[in-house]
């Protein structure tokens, strides 16, 4: 139980035993745990170092227990310092690779990952190794028939665990039935949404060190390839890419800060019209007729005060609708 804070298994019964005993000589100790004088006396002279036991001045030496929730907390606390400065020291020792690796190996930059299966697993391998940040492009094609198909768990569970989702979605995916539905899901979970107009790939960056581009054509049943970018000047230039998008996108939020001023279909179709969906597409997006939407449009005109669409995005961004 004691060789994560240093202390090997052998030695560990020695512990014991001088917990047992509070205090002891190293032959009582020996006697004990049976084990040989000399070897006894390498375990208590490790304790005394780990600062799990004390030594007397006195002939023969006697030896003290450390009351173990004092001595081992103080262990861990040290440990722990010890591996946060470890962790700090990853991001220098990353910046030097990446300078080692740029351009010493350039055929080993962008990695093609082929077959279903394999590009499902890195897929799924790369979210699981996310540390601070996922950035991403979405838009169609989909693999499946009616667009995300089933919600994204292992991104809810990185969202729980505090991970930064930062998507932009082109305005030909949210016109999708149902998509709307799986981005608010998202967002509810701490997911952020934005929306532009020409989304220009998809495009997935884990932290900054690493990129997966999948590779799909329209009528593809399945994603079968991708590329997999790593540290580089690409690396970097899909990073400034990202972040230029997300600059001059529109943000997606669903609901008001009071839940009572906006339905959720109002905070759909405000999200929509901010984009500059048209009316056929928020139709297919909400499952509304054309009447329907522009019933709607009427209707937020009228508690906006607004006269034209336009206005209805300035006055429900002035109102934190979106």
């Amino acid at each position: 139980m004691l060789e994560p804070i240093g202390v090997r298994g052998a030695d560990e019964a020695t512990y014991n035993a001088l917990v047992r005993r509070t205090q002891a000589t190293a032959p009582e100790l020996a006697q004990d745990t049976h084990r040989s004088l000399p070897a006894t006396r390498r375990a208590l002279q490790a304790l005394v170092e780990a600062g799990l036991a004390t030594r007397s001045a006195g002939r023969p030496p006697r030896y003290v227990v450390v009351p173990p929730d004092r001595a081992i907390e103080a262990v861990l606390r040290e440990r722990e310092a010890a591996l946060r400065d470890t962790r700090r020291h990853i991001g220098t020792l990353m910046e030097t690779y990446r300078a080692s690796t740029r351009f010493a190996h350039p055929g080993e930059l962008v990695e093609v990952i082929s077959g279903q299966d394999e590009v499902n697993d890195r897929w799924t391998r790369m979210q699981q190794d996310i540390r601070v940040q996922m950035r991403g492009f979405d838009r169609p094609p989909y693999a499946a028939p009616q667009g995300h198909g089933e919600p994204n768990h292992v991104e809810l569970a990185l969202l729980e665990r505090g991970v930064t989702y930062r998507v932009v979605y082109d305005k030909s995916a949210v016109e999708l039935p149902g998509l709307l539905d799986d981005i608010e899901l998202g967002v509810r979970h701490g997911e952020q949404a934005r929306i532009a107009g020409d989304v220009p790939m998809k495009l997935a960056i884990a932290d900054d060190r690493l990129a997966i581009m999948p590779l799909m054509r329209p009528g593809d049943p399945a994603l079968t390839a991708s590329y997999l970018i790593h540290p580089s000047p690409l690396l970097d230039a899909l990073i400034a890419l990202f972040e230029s998008v997300w600059t001059r996108s529109v943000p997606v939020r669903f609901g008001a800060d009071d839940p009572g001023e906006l339905s959720a279909d109002e905070s759909k179709l405000l999200a929509l019209l901010a984009s500059g969906v048209t009316d056929k597409a928020v139709g297919r997006a909400l499952g509304w007729s054309e009447r329907t939407v522009q019933r709607h449009v009427t209707r937020l005109m009228q508690r906006t005060g607004a006269r034209t669409r336009f206005q209805i995005a300035m006055e429900a961004t002035r109102r934190g609708w979106i």
